[in-house]
């Protein structure tokens, strides 16, 4: 693929919104069609943002044969019906994170892309990252030594009322899918998958999460992380990574960074930030912080290289993510309508 990579929108929210904001400065991508489960909804957000066609149903838009990878904004409940449908058209597909309400629908993703020969990614932005790029670059290159805790969290307060979706268990409510899935997934960028898996939570009274905590542990490495996401309580979102030799640590807002500081014994603190070494926007970003672009511009090479899948977000790896997710609801006792 070697010109405009043409992208669809499937839902109107705000993470949709700010999808197709930040697209908008990305050479080469452009959006050229909405969907929304109503014609209202799209067209709305076709005027807002110059979009040229828009539907009221997903099926058009996996239908239009002008697109060419589909980005999946609805919330976790539907992620599974959504991709599915535009894979079964023939479609690319971005699909936001958590990637599925649990892992069973994440392998029936993966599967049918594979099958299909067809490029799918969880919208990990943070994996895509330059700056988490560049950590991940100095940790395998021995910077801290051999890791041996690892530290994150992500909590933030509403208030959110019993009607808010992330109340909401058929819509995958709660703290974990919304905002766990950012620490869980850091910890495993570093560490992969882990064997022990312990949790414990606050629940609200429709039976999903509003604080969880989880210890994992990787026997072989000697390593355990200490995580937690919370939707009552504004955590400093700040994490850390210690190994033998040294540790990394990012300010608050971890799961974006403009930077992190490199502390080992011996030497002055390290800062690295976005204009250092391999950030020079050879991925087609130009080399600024511009949100979610750094995942956009991922996919758009993916498609032009020929790739179905992308080596900075995995599909094993979003599987991995997935099975942890599933063990700490299990640990905490949060069942979906859609677990069966």
């Amino acid at each position: 693929m070697d010109r405009v990579v043409r992208w669809g929108v499937l839902a109107t929210g705000g993470i949709a919104a700010t999808f197709t904001e930040d697209l908008r400065s990305l050479p080469g991508s452009e959006v050229v069609a909405v969907a929304s489960r109503t014609e209202t909804s799209a067209r709305a957000f076709a005027e807002r943002f110059g979009i040229p066609r828009a539907y009221g149903d997903w099926a058009a838009l996996a239908a239009d044969d002008e697109v060419d990878v589909v980005y999946v904004a609805t919330p976790h409940s539907a992620h599974r019906e959504a991709a599915a449908l535009c894979l079964e058209a023939g479609k690319h597909v971005l699909c936001e994170k958590a990637f599925t309400l649990n892992a069973r629908e994440a392998e029936e993703l993966v599967g049918l892309a594979r099958d299909r020969g067809l490029f799918l990614m969880e919208a990990m932005w943070t994996y895509c990252n330059p700056v988490v790029r560049r950590m991940t670059e100095l940790v395998r290159d021995g910077a801290v030594g051999d890791i041996r805790t690892v530290q994150a969290d992500f909590g933030i307060t509403g208030p959110f009322g019993a009607g808010h979706r992330l109340r909401d268990p058929a819509l995958g409510g709660g703290a974990l899918l919304d905002l766990g899935v950012y620490p869980v997934s850091f910890a495993q960028l570093l560490l992969g998958e882990p064997d022990r898996v312990q949790a414990d939570a606050l629940l609200s009274p429709e039976g999903v999460d509003l604080h969880t905590a989880m210890l994992l542990g990787w026997s072989e490495a000697g390593a355990s992380a200490l995580l937690n996401c919370s939707i009552v309580a504004d955590t400093p979102r700040t994490a850390s990574i210690t190994g033998t030799k040294g540790r990394i640590d990012f300010p608050p807002g971890f799961f974006y960074p403009e930077k992190f500081v490199l502390h080992r014994p011996g030497h002055e603190p390290e800062e690295f930030t976005a204009g250092g070494p391999g950030t020079d926007g050879a991925d087609g970003t130009g080399g600024g912080l511009r949100g979610m672009q750094f995942e956009q511009a991922e996919v758009a090479r993916a498609l032009r290289a020929g790739e179905t899948e992308s080596p900075l977000v995995p599909l094993d790896g979003s599987l991995a993510v997935m099975r942890t997710l599933d063990a700490v609801r299990d640990r905490i006792g949060v069942r979906y309508p859609a677990d069966g």
